[in-house]
């Protein structure tokens, strides 16, 4: 039984697939030394769909011929389009968890993409989702990292620190609450999930990005 990794040529081909997958499923990413920042108003807008939630199960797999992690939440809540409380919303990005062996023998080895987000079962989240991919259905958050904040206690981190989350951002004068103001002068750091949660809420449910009160 082979139990050697992909080598040589193999190797190389994997390394171009993922290339080719990348470029496919997640054309506004780079790695993270390269990716755009995102703040809070290019999150929301950019996002198909927010979900807050808990990860209650990752595994990975192959789907035509491009590895993938799939991630199921339990849903607490979602802005932009309504999942109902309680209920599972599983997604798949792109990427193995672990090498995986093929039928020929030879495994497919996990590799490694700057700035995708990991997911680990029992933490609590909230997810700027990008649209799903057209040809293959894969997703991840808006930014890849930037758009998965994860929560402890009342605070809510992305995979920068937030670093960025706020910087440019501009809201109409008198729209915003004390605590939002407060927020949003951070530059780095945990933020408090309530404060967050009801800014994009309101930012959405007011479309204040369409009519330029968010920008």
């Amino acid at each position: 039984m082979n139990h050697s990794p992909l080598a040589g040529s193999a190797r190389l081909g994997a390394g171009l697939a993922l290339i080719a997958g990348l470029t496919l499923l997640l054309p506004q990413a780079a790695m993270a030394t390269q990716l755009p920042n995102q703040n809070l108003a290019q999150l929301i807008g950019r996002a198909d769909l927010i979900v807050n939630g808990q990860v209650t199960a990752v595994k990975d797999g192959i789907q035509d011929g491009l590895p993938y992690t799939e991630i199921t939440l339990k849903v607490s809540s979602s802005a932009k389009k309504t999942l109902a409380p309680q209920s599972a919303y599983t997604f798949r990005q792109y990427g193995l968890l672990r090498a995986r062996k093929m039928d020929d023998g030879r495994y497919l080895l996990p590799a490694k993409i700057e700035g995708m987000p990991n997911w680990q079962v029992g933490e609590k989240v909230m997810a700027f989702m990008n649209k799903p991919a057209a040809r293959s259905g894969f997703s991840t958050p808006v930014g890849l990292a930037q758009g998965k904040l994860t929560i402890t206690g009342n605070k809510a981190t992305n995979g920068f620190n937030n670093v960025g989350l706020f910087e440019g951002l501009e809201v109409t004068p008198g729209l915003l609450r004390r605590n939002e103001a407060r927020m949003l002068e951070n530059r780095a750091g945990g933020v408090d999930l309530n404060t967050l949660q009801g800014l994009v809420q309101r930012t959405v449910k007011n479309n204040w990005l369409a009519t330029g009160a968010m920008r």
